[in-house]
């Protein structure tokens, strides 16, 4: 049974999110030759001033623009 994790930044509408889970199950299925109601989804959302690249808040890039 495969559990697959991602780490994104908040602001994704519930379509992409949605969108995003059937493309991950779709591709485990695929690969793995697992029935799609094996596979789970586990999708952490983080504030962008939680995410930083470089030392800087993807927050903090944002309001640079």
């Amino acid at each position: 049974m495969p559990l697959i994790q991602a780490t994104i930044i908040e602001g994704r509408t519930l379509e992409q999110k949605k969108m995003f889970y059937e493309k991950l199950t779709a591709v485990a299925v695929e690969s793995l030759g697992v029935k799609a109601t094996q596979v789970r989804v586990v999708l952490n959302e983080v504030p962008a001033t939680n995410w930083a690249v470089g030392g800087i808040s993807k927050a903090d890039m944002d309001a640079e623009k």
